[in-house]
């Protein structure tokens, strides 16, 4: 018999935008808070630069506002933009309150040190050094742990949405809860609450290269899909420009806050490029930054290009980007003395689960927030250091709708996930050369820089696998390595859907092809729920 679990709220995913709800939920409800690896890990975490939010005097919260729609090429929603911008500081102040301690610019006037990125007309991002992520999740996960109401759940991946369309064969969508395999145990699990929140972050490792953490793998994205929510805008996938290029490195990432401190990226011979590419040079929004750098790298036939931050001082890069400066040293690059090589890889999900203000998707009782949704926020790129912003704002819209929603009982007939027409594998090397395929030809065909040919030979590849992993997954048994596979090709399906879609080139969606942006594109790519195999 499966094992049961039943919350008032359950939570899937353990990184802010989870944490905070949970944070806030915890004193009048039973909440479960799963994470499928350790529960600090994801990609809250390793966030480096900071959270946007209007501090200085010079700067205006319409400023914040003007940068963001400029950044989003178009497809921001204004209301959504205005309405986190206007509620930034008070969730900066609720981080404080928790305990989270963000760098000062004086100790004495006890002002907070500000630093500008791309896309920002001013210093306006608040953080802990290079660290902020880690301050932020540790900070969390520590008032969690100790919260009686919350039980915390890790090594535990989600397999799908337990809803009364496909599970109660009733007319209505709600989502009752999720069937849930426990890692450790090897044993699949039941989780039901009346509501239920898919905060699992992005999809970063369908590529070949990435900056998040291995658990990036969509899995929000795809149950919700699955289950019947509209998914928009995964054309738009943020690349980071600035990754430590390195064989042992793995992506490591070189906050964008090197380049608000006056860091600028040459070629191997130290000639800078990004002025000839854009006004604001190595400050440019994020999608230009890293095609200048593919551009360049691929007309000159280099592996990188690097980053010079050598003009500072030593004192001021130990102290104001200690975790880089150490990470570098540790594969022989003092950033002190010479440029740091670089590359850019996959970093955001700009699109996701479509939700309404509140965090609400098509599905009653189900929500998402954070980067697995799709608020309008970004639009179609992403502004530096406003993703930490969007998990604290909409963790909070989606605690007060919660909370004023009615009680309800769940149906007495829900059924128990069924393992009794399959068997175990005898060979999971199915599972690893899929998934090693996959991730390629993301790279070389839905990249940086795409061509409707490319997505096409996408295409192609993914159905085949797709059907050899539909084929896996109903004759085995389950597993973590099987359910993320399963869940990227999902993702990787709407990636190339929503690029062949769109028939222009917009923020981080640059089609050879169509190389202008159309006014008339200017709206969202939505693509309906899964159709079922």
């Amino acid at each position: 018999m499966t094992t049961t679990h039943h919350f008032d709220l359950l939570i899937i995913g353990s990184g802010t935008a989870g944490l905070t709800l949970a944070l806030k939920m915890a004193d009048q409800a039973r909440v479960a808070v799963l994470s499928k690896s350790q529960l600090e890990e994801g990609a809250s975490l390793y966030a480096q630069g900071g959270i946007s939010v209007v501090l200085d005097k010079a700067d205006s919260l319409q400023s914040h506002i003007d940068d963001t729609l400029r950044a989003g090429g178009g497809l921001c929603d204004e209301e959504v933009v205005r309405f986190t911008v206007e509620h930034a500081r008070e969730s900066i102040e609720w981080l404080i309150e928790q305990g989270v301690s963000f760098t000062r610019d004086d100790m004495i006037t006890e002002t907070y040190h500000l630093t500008q990125e791309g896309g920002h007309s001013h210093r306006r991002v608040i953080h802990s050094a290079d660290a902020t992520g880690r301050a932020v999740e540790t900070t969390l996960l520590d008032k969690a742990k100790a919260h009686p109401n919350i039980s915390l759940f890790p090594y535990h991946i989600g397999i799908d949405l337990i809803t009364t369309r496909k599970h109660l064969a009733t007319e209505q969508n709600s989502c009752l809860g999720c069937y849930v395999l426990d890692i450790k145990k090897d044993q699949p699990k039941t989780f039901l609450a009346p509501v239920t929140v898919l905060a699992t972050g992005g999809a970063g490792k369908v590529y070949l290269y990435t900056s998040n953490p291995d658990v990036s793998t969509g899995d929000g994205i795809a149950m919700g899909w699955r289950a019947g929510c509209r998914i928009a805008n995964m054309e738009f996938i943020q690349f980071h420009p600035t990754c430590l290029f390195h064989p042992k490195a793995k992506s490591f990432l070189i906050s964008e806050a090197l380049r608000g401190e006056g860091a600028t990226l040459k070629l191997a011979d130290g000639t800078r490029f990004m002025p000839a590419f854009h006004p604001q040079a190595e400050l440019a929004p994020r999608d230009i930054v890293a095609r200048a750098i593919d551009h360049e790298m691929k007309r000159l036939g280099q592996d990188c290009v690097y980053l010079d931050i050598t003009h500072q001082s030593k004192e001021f890069i130990t102290s104001h980007f200690p975790t880089i400066y150490k990470r570098c040293l540790k594969f022989g690059v003092d950033m002190a003395k010479e440029p740091i090589p670089v590359v850019p890889a996959a970093h955001y999900t700009c699109g996701g689960i479509m939700t309404d203000m509140r965090g609400r998707t098509d599905i009653d009782g189900l929500y998402a927030i954070g980067e697995t949704a799709h608020t309008g926020l970004h639009g179609a790129n992403r502004m530096a250091s406003n993703s930490l912003l969007e998990c604290l704002v909409f963790a909070d819209a989606a605690a007060n709708d919660i909370k004023k929603r009615p009680k309800t009982s769940l149906p007495a007939d829900i059924p128990h996930w069924d393992e009794s027409r399959v068997h175990p594998a005898k060979e999971a090397v199915a599972i690893s050369h899929n998934w090693d395929e996959l991730r390629r030809f993301m790279w070389d065909y839905v990249g940086i820089v795409r061509t409707t040919q490319r997505l096409n030979r996408a295409r192609q590849r993914l159905s085949l696998l797709q059907q050899e992993i539909d084929e896996f997954y109903s004759q085995h048994h389950i597993s973590n390595d099987l359910l993320e596979l399963r869940n990227l090709a999902d993702v990787a399906e709407l990636i190339i859907e929503s690029a062949l879609q769109r028939k222009e080139s917009r923020g981080l969606h640059y089609t050879l092809d169509f190389p202008e942006t159309s006014e008339k594109s200017a709206q969202n790519t939505i693509i309906a729920e899964k159709k079922p195999t």
